[in-house]
């Protein structure tokens, strides 16, 4: 089957949080589904430059607020 447009999936994606709303994980978006899997993950915060986070980041879908994917 074919998408009407590209999935996000490996897409440079921005999650914010609902735990934290000063928070947000930007990655490459490897899996989505209960579980979204980022790679490549930064924490990106308001006061500090983007930090790199060593592995793979899993953030379950009831702790999102929202994901926006980046062109």
């Amino acid at each position: 089957m074919r998408w009407p447009w590209n999935p996000p999936e490996l897409r440079l994606v921005i999650v914010n949080l609902k735990d934290d709303p000063a928070t947000a994980i930007r990655g490459v978006l490897a899996e989505r589904g209960p579980w979204f899997t980022l790679r490549r993950a930064e924490l990106l915060k308001a006061t500090t430059p983007p930090t790199p986070i060593d592995g793979e980041v899993v953030i379950h879908r009831s702790n999102v607020a929202f994901y926006q994917v980046l062109p």
